[in-house]
Formats: C-alpha cells, sequence, structure tokens
C-alpha cells in the first residue's frame, strides 16, 4: 500500500481486555474509545464496512466478548481550510517574533473536529499577515506552541516565525518554562504540595483522563501553594513539572479537591460545606454563573527565542474567575 493512500485513513486498532465481564455492544464499545465520535457516526460506520471484529464484519448489536480484536479503517477526508476571522482577542504583547495572548473561556485554540470557526487561529490569522507554518498544507494549527482547554482561560504564546515556533516548542518539550496556573478548588488542602501520578485514559469513559497505576500513564507532576482559605473552598497557585491533558484538573480531582465549576472531573457540584440553606444556594448560583471551571493560566515566562533574554508576562483573572473570587472573600472569609 503507498504512502500516498496510507495518509488517506485513519486506523484504529482496540482490543477487549481479557478481564472485562460486561458484554457491551460493538457501537457503544467504539464511541467510547474514539474522541469526538457519535454513536450515529460509528453505525454508519459498522453499517459501511469500515470495521472488523476478529477479521470479520459485525453489526452494530454484536456483543463484544474478551480477546476480541477491533480493526477500523476510515476514510480520512482533508480538514477544512484555517482561515482568517475578525475576532475580539486580548493581545498582550506582539514583536516580530511572538504574539502572546490571554485567551478567554469558551474559546478554542485551533480549528478541529465541531470547532472549524471561532477559534484563536482563525483571529491571529486575521490579526497577522503570517503565522509559523502556516504555508504548510493541511495545517489547521500554525503557529501554535502550546495550548489550553477550551474552558480554560489565560495565557498563551504564539509563533509568527517558523524559527520561533521551533525554539519555543523544544523549550516547552524540555520544560524549560515558567507557567502558572490559578485555580479555586473545594475544600482545604495542605497549605502547599505535589501530587504525582501518572495520567491516562479511563477505561470506563474514554473521554476522560485519570490517575493509573504508575506505569500505565503517562508520568505527570503538579506542584501547588495555598494562596487564600475560605470556608469550603481555597484558591491556589499551581505549577506543572510536566504538561498531561487535563493535568490540574484530573490530578485535584484524584486528592478529593475538584477544580471548582468543573463539569466534567465533579466540581460543578457542592463537594464541601452545608447540604441546605444559603451557603449552598450561593455556591450553586456561583457554579451557574461561572459555567465552566475556575482555572486561568496566570503567568508565563520563557527565553526570548530571538534575543535570549528572560521574558515573562502576567495575565489579569477575567470577570467570571474575579466575581466568584470577591464572593467568597466578602461572603465566605475563613481564618486558618
Amino acid at each position: 500500500m503507498s504512502n500516498e493512500s496510507e495518509q488517506k485513513k485513519t486506523i484504529y486498532e482496540l482490543k477487549v481486555p481479557e478481564g472485562q465481564q460486561e458484554a457491551i455492544r460493538l457501537d457503544v464499545y467504539i464511541t467510547s474509545f474514539i474522541e469526538n465520535a457519535t454513536r450515529n457516526k460509528v453505525q454508519e460506520a459498522i453499517k459501511e464496512g469500515y470495521v472488523w471484529v476478529n477479521g470479520k464484519k459485525e453489526k452494530s448489536s454484536y456483543k463484544m466478548m474478551p480477546g476480541d480484536e477491533i480493526y477500523i479503517e476510515l476514510p480520512k477526508a482533508p480538514p477544512p481550510e484555517a482561515k482568517p476571522e475578525e475576532l475580539d482577542l486580548n493581545i498582550i504583547h506582539e514583536d516580530d517574533d511572538i504574539i502572546v495572548v490571554n485567551k478567554e473561556a469558551g474559546m478554542v485554540v485551533h480549528p478541529a473536529f465541531g470547532n472549524w470557526s471561532g477559534t484563536l487561529v482563525n483571529g491571529l490569522m486575521h490579526h497577522v499577515d503570517e503565522l509559523a507554518g502556516e504555508e504548510e498544507e493541511e495545517n489547521i494549527r500554525p503557529g501554535i506552541v502550546h495550548r489550553l482547554d477550551k474552558d480554560t482561560s489565560g495565557i498563551l504564546v504564539v509563533a509568527k516565525t517558523n524559527e520561533a515556533l521551533a525554539n519555543l516548542s523544544a523549550k516547552f518539550a524540555e520544560k524549560d518554562i515558567e507557567r502558572t496556573y490559578w485555580a479555586i478548588v473545594w475544600g482545604t488542602p495542605p497549605k502547599e504540595g505535589t501530587i504525582e501520578g501518572d495520567i491516562g485514559r479511563s477505561k470506563q469513559d474514554r473521554k476522560l483522563m485519570t490517575v493509573l497505576p504508575e506505569g500505565k500513564g503517562k508520568h505527570a507532576v503538579t506542584h501547588y501553594k495555598v494562596l487564600e482559605y475560605f470556608d469550603y473552598l481555597s484558591l491556589v497557585e499551581v505549577k506543572l513539572e510536566t504538561g498531561r491533558t487535563h493535568q490540574i484538573r484530573v490530578h485535584f480531582n484524584h486528592i478529593g479537591h475538584q477544580v471548582f465549576g468543573d463539569p466534567t472531573y465533579g466540581g460543578a457540584s457542592v463537594r464541601y460545606g452545608p447540604n441546605t440553606g444559603q451557603r449552598k444556594v450561593m455556591f450553586h448560583r456561583l457554579i451557574t454563573g461561572l459555567n465552566r471551571q475556575a482555572l486561568h493560566a496566570k503567568t508565563l515566562g520563557f527565553e526570548h527565542p530571538s534575543t535570549g533574554d528572560m521574558v515573562r508576562f502576567d495575565s489579569e483573572l477575567p470577570e467570571d474567575f474575579q466575581h466568584v473570587l470577591d464572593t467568597l472573600r466578602e461572603k465566605c472569609s475563613a481564618a486558618y
């Protein structure tokens, strides 16, 4: 098979673990493993003959058994071209090599499945003549050095030149950068600490990340210190030693101090405090008003790719995060 034809297909190979007890439908099993897949799309792929189980084609209703091997070969449609769009961006620094942006919550960093427009990349392509890698065919993330989750706000550096992109990408890979996050978490963790635990996909829900036994996931280390304590909540500053998917949210969920408002990892319900009364009502209102996890990329420091000087940038807290913080300071002050 030629390299050209290989590039036009997306291939997945799955195997049902021997220890699995529950019989699960083929379509349900595949949907849980493939990111952004929907059950309707999976059923369509099975019907069109893109899925094999143990070398044979089966129906969507086929019940998976321990040891079953699934092979999926999907035609790969070329991604839509990333196009410039006039968007309101909060740019806090720009020079010939880099752009530093304070990303708002709700904005996706680059085009991807389900978000082909309205992303940070779309806005930056309108703002500048060219981003690093923009000339490459099918590149839908030009200039992007690192990412933030859609509903995490805060500071990002973007490369304008290929040289800057290579330089900064290497620094992130070597962890030769300084970055801090602020988060509001449930409960009152110790004044400072380090959370260690391998991170990988959950066996129960493949779209979620979780802490796995040592050696079963990617090594992850999170350092934190408490900046302020409140009744039943804390403001923490977080420094990442590694950069795994959802690392802060997964690690704090693992130690029972979920990020406030996080709907994915248990922070969107009242975790600590009274089960009734005005305090609980206030927490619910704050969660509803925030409508995301209270997590903000606060600072970023690195050696400038052109000058070699150490540069550091700080970003203001967004209004929704600041409102929660102000309310807690007014109504939930705690003496520790």
